[in-house]
């Protein structure tokens, strides 16, 4: 795919050739992913460098979503750590030079494993194993990491993590319902009767699963990307997270489209939970209770997607306006069960 309204080409070969090192206009670029999101484009010299290229979404953006500034600064901050992030090259706040600031990445080649096909076809079963059990150490790493030591102790408040998403995402909701969904306002009441103690504050991706690193080809995690929801928190979020997108064979919950752990091979759920509580020392006894705010703020994620389909902003399919709210009703359903099951 060649250029796009999201990118001014002429003034981008400008800033590349002035501001990168070594680069030779003129460029290409293409969309490697988008959507709710904020847009990542791959970039190409005419001497075959390449380079990730990472900017808000188009239209009006909220002055505290999709900051280009703090995404750059988590990843530079990373960098020197064990933490597997893209190296950063350069930022650019000036919003003359392509409508948005953006920030520029060296590009990480490697599988993304979105589904469970490209899970099967990339990698054998033994392969799988050993990736499933690298995504829980590469979570442990994260939350090791010290965020005063690596420049990042005030990137946000570090205490009341989880009352300040049940605050944020109740707002959410009731901004972008549709419909009336009774269990997603009673799980917010019984999740807000019940929050576990928080431990000291650690760094929290904010969005970790699978689909969002970059392997290689033999199965190391290259790198984690999509760090815009990242900030200081209570690290169990992350792991209640990950587990509900770690999708099992048979599940009738699954948030994500033919999810890539349900090819043979990768860990289990139960193993995914031992394996973090193990190398973190982390207790994880109210485990179920971060399952449950996982699935309640999936649903109203998902919900705010189902209203902007609704509204025509993605064009008309009646059938994906079905399976969105399908899926944000279960979803709730899941938040309500993970909720029980602490009782």
């Amino acid at each position: 795919m060649g250029a796009d309204e999201a990118i001014d080409q002429p003034k981008l070969e400008e800033w590349f050739a002035r501001e990168i090192h070594g680069a030779q206009p003129p460029l290409s670029f293409d969309r490697i992913s988008g959507g709710r999101s904020n847009l990542t484009y791959g970039v190409t010299d005419s001497a075959g460098r390449r380079w990730a290229l990472r900017r808000p979404p188009l239209g009006r953006r909220l002055a505290s979503a999709h900051d280009m500034g703090r995404e750059h600064r988590i990843l530079a901050a990373l960098g020197p750590t064990n933490v597997p992030v893209p190296p950063v090259v350069a930022l650019c706040e000036d919003d003359s030079v392509n409508g948005a600031p953006f920030y520029v990445m060296e590009f990480v080649d490697g599988p993304i494993l979105r589904t469970r096909q490209e899970a099967e076809a990339e990698f054998e079963d033994p392969d799988r194993e050993a990736i499933g059990q690298r995504v829980v150490d590469t979570l442990v790493a994260i939350h090791a990491v010290d965020p005063a030591d690596v420049g990042l102790g005030e990137l946000g408040k570090k205490e009341d993590y989880v009352a300040r998403q049940l605050h944020r995402w109740q707002g959410q909701w009731e901004k972008s319902k549709t419909r009336e969904v009774p269990l997603v306002d009673d799980v917010h009441d019984r999740l807000a009767r019940r929050v576990p103690e928080q431990g000291p504050a650690t760094i929290v991706h904010g969005d970790y699963r699978l689909d969002n690193m970059i392997l290689s080809s033999s199965g190391e995690i290259a790198a984690v990307v999509d760090w815009e929801l990242c900030t200081l928190g209570d690290p169990l979020a992350d792991v209640g997270m990950l587990l509900v997108y770690w999708s099992e064979p048979g599940d009738e919950l699954m948030p994500l489209f033919d999810p890539p752990t349900t090819a043979a091979g990768f860990p289990n759920r139960d193993l995914v939970r031992s394996r973090y509580a193990e190398l973190s020392g982390r207790d994880l006894t109210e485990i179920d209770f971060y399952v449950a705010l996982a699935c309640w703020k999936l649903a109203i994620i998902l919900e705010g997607v189902f209203s902007r389909y609704a509204a025509g902003q993605y064009g008309k399919d009646a059938e994906a306006y079905e399976q969105f709210a399908e899926v944000v009703e279960r979803l709730a359903e899941g938040a309500d069960e993970a909720e029980r099951r602490l009782h």
